[in-house]
């Protein structure tokens, strides 16, 4: 064989797989470089990611303008979002570019199920914002009807953020009956249903969530929540205490020990953020040094009676 047919022969072996997969891959390294310098041109020029997301146009808007490639748009974005919740300097009150970014993602990949749930919980969780994290896993559900997982965040956060626990026990039950769900799914629909006032049903449903969490900014999110329900369910154990006490008494004691010492606690929980229970030993309040503020998961009514603190962790 000539010389140059070998040449020719070579080069359309070698060559034209690496032009075939080079040019797509030039033509995604392009789609990421003009989505980065569309969305600074919108903010004028300052590279400030959480401003660029919030400036996005309308995810229909952009999906039209990505020419095919909206999936590739959808991963880009994604990361963006992850990136700027990553460098934890987030004002506590400005998420909206959050959601914005979120609606925008899942508009341009109705089957992105992970941003769906993952951005539920960052939205109810880190935002506090519960609505939007309502909005946003509806969403998902009705393009994803058979992610178990989005009808279980609405049923946590019914329960959890917004204590209607009959919307809870019905998102619960209809995760229950879908492909994929743990075997615990149906047992905590039956129990939101039987007692779903009660705080323990609370960690339980925390843990689960945990369970399936992946995401490192999700499960630091869960986890000082986890660490916040603890801190309630102590206070109120110490509080049923301390009213035990001034029925015996007719006064508050001097010192959580006191409690102890007459047998009304077994022991004083250990705070889960390092700091201690105190007690006002003239009003009987009771309150934790790291969060005076309660979380009130539970009001004082809906509270199932707590005999002592041997069960707590």
């Amino acid at each position: 064989m000539p010389v140059r047919a070998c040449a020719e022969n070579l080069y359309s072996f070698r060559v034209r797989p690496v032009l075939m997969i080079g040019l797509p891959l030039c033509l995604l390294l392009s789609l990421i470089v003009w989505i980065r310098q569309e969305l600074e041109h919108r903010i004028g020029g300052v590279a400030q990611t959480r401003e660029q997301l919030r400036l996005l146009p309308r995810g229909d808007v952009l999906k039209a303008a990505l020419l095919g490639y909206h999936h590739l748009g959808a991963d880009v974005l994604w990361l963006q979002v992850v990136q700027v919740l990553g460098q934890k300097e987030v004002p506590p009150p400005d998420y909206e570019w959050a959601y914005h970014a979120l609606d925008v993602i899942t508009t341009l990949d109705p089957y992105y199920v992970y941003v769906y749930d993952a951005g539920g919980i960052v939205l109810a969780e880190l935002a506090g914002q519960v609505e939007w994290s309502n909005q946003l896993l509806k969403k998902g559900l009705d393009a994803n009807p058979e992610a178990w997982r989005l009808a279980f965040q609405l049923g946590f956060n019914h329960f959890f953020h917004q204590h209607d626990y009959r919307a809870a026990a019905d998102y619960m039950a209809v995760a229950a009956k879908l492909p994929g769900r743990p075997g615990y799914v149906p047992e905590l629909a039956a129990r939101l249903y039987a007692e779903a006032k009660h705080p323990d049903l609370a960690l339980q449903l925390l843990a689960s969530v945990r369970q399936s969490a992946n995401d490192p900014i999700v499960v630091a999110a869960l986890d000082r929540r986890r660490d916040e329900v603890f801190i309630e369910r102590d206070l109120v154990v110490i509080e049923q205490a301390v009213a035990r006490y001034w029925e015996q008494y007719g006064r508050y004691p001097a010192a959580l020990s006191v409690l102890v010492e007459e047998h009304l606690l077994d022991r004083i929980p250990v705070e889960p953020f390092g700091g201690t229970y105190e007690l006002d030993a003239e009003t009987g309040q009771v309150r934790s040094s790291t969060h005076p503020r309660r979380l009130r998961l539970f009001r004082p009514d809906e509270i199932q009676p707590f005999t002592s603190a041997a069960a707590l962790p």
